[in-house]
């Protein structure tokens, strides 16, 4: 590649990019997944390809790139044409229909995503894939290192909120490593964390995931407050006191958001799914 194609290839701050080119961390966050013999793995704005290349190192069967950038979708077009596994999809990974990409590619197993992701997009991309029907496998998904502590957060800490309770309740995440803001080019202000997210079994999945947000909104967006207070809205309009629409799901009306588990919170998404007729067809059909 020349100095001119080099310096072309500057990451874009408009798109929140941030490129990772150490063979050794790239290498570790591959290893994070696990076996991906024979697996189909989704990454998300490859650029580059630093995890790329860390990816195309193992047996996987697939890669698929999403790419936004043309710069960099126009290199992996051309490197695919000298590795099939690699299927470049030139676009915003908020507007991709993934379930469809791997229809038409003939998938039909559960497919992996493996991601370094832009900061800008990284918690609207996981609500995306937690609300995710069954062709979502596991992810490994690097975040800002708040945003990863947040979503891994247990109930009773500061960084427990809604992103902790709407990924607790589709998935099982833990932090699996940090990483220094001096391992990327251009280095971002902030450490970076990667996130495992482990698929939940069936039996502890929660499907009703419009009602989930919604409840999850109101007691988080006034997290200070009683429940009593923030959920005055939402009990109201299901012709409830906040007082009745906790008791009903035996909680303590004047609880704070922050001191209880995922479970409660899914008892209030319950009743209000059920009073509110709003039902698991229209939220995400079990992984």
């Amino acid at each position: 590649m020349s100095e001119r194609d080099r310096n072309d290839r500057r990451a874009k701050k408009s798109l929140g990019q941030h490129f990772l080119f150490d063979k050794n961390l790239t290498r570790k966050i591959v290893r994070q997944a696990g076996d991906l013999s024979g697996a189909t793995v989704f990454e998300i704005g490859p650029g580059p390809g630093g995890l790329t290349e860390a990816l195309l190192e193992t047996p996987l069967k697939r890669l698929i790139l999403a790419e936004k950038d043309n710069r960099f979708a126009e290199d992996w077009r051309l490197r695919a044409q000298n590795d099939s596994r690699i299927q470049v999809i030139q676009g915003d990974a908020l507007d991709l229909d993934e379930q469809k990409i791997l229809q038409d590619l003939g998938e039909v197993s559960p497919t992996i995503i493996i991601s370094n992701l832009p900061y800008n997009v990284g918690t609207p991309l996981l609500i995306k894939w937690l609300r995710a029907g069954a062709w979502r496998g596991p992810m490994t998904l690097m975040f800002q290192l708040e945003v990863a502590e947040r979503i891994c957060a247990e109930s009773g800490t500061s960084a427990y909120g809604r992103l902790s309770v709407l990924a607790q309740s589709r998935s099982r995440p833990r932090l699996a490593m940090r990483v220094p803001a001096t391992a990327f080019t251009p280095p971002p202000k902030v450490e970076s964390g990667v996130v495992q997210f482990e698929n939940l079994p069936a039996s502890e999945l929660f499907c009703l995931t419009d009602a989930l947000e919604i409840i999850t909104a109101a007691a988080f967006g006034q997290r200070r407050k009683m429940l009593r207070q923030s959920l005055k809205s939402v009990a109201g309009s299901m012709g409830m006191s906040a007082a009745e629409f906790t008791q009903s799901a035996d909680i303590d009306p004047t609880a704070r958001p922050e001191d209880l588990p995922p479970q409660a919170f899914q008892r209030l998404a319950t009743i209000y799914a059920s009073r509110r007729h709003i039902n698991a067809a229209s939220s995400p059909t079990p992984i």
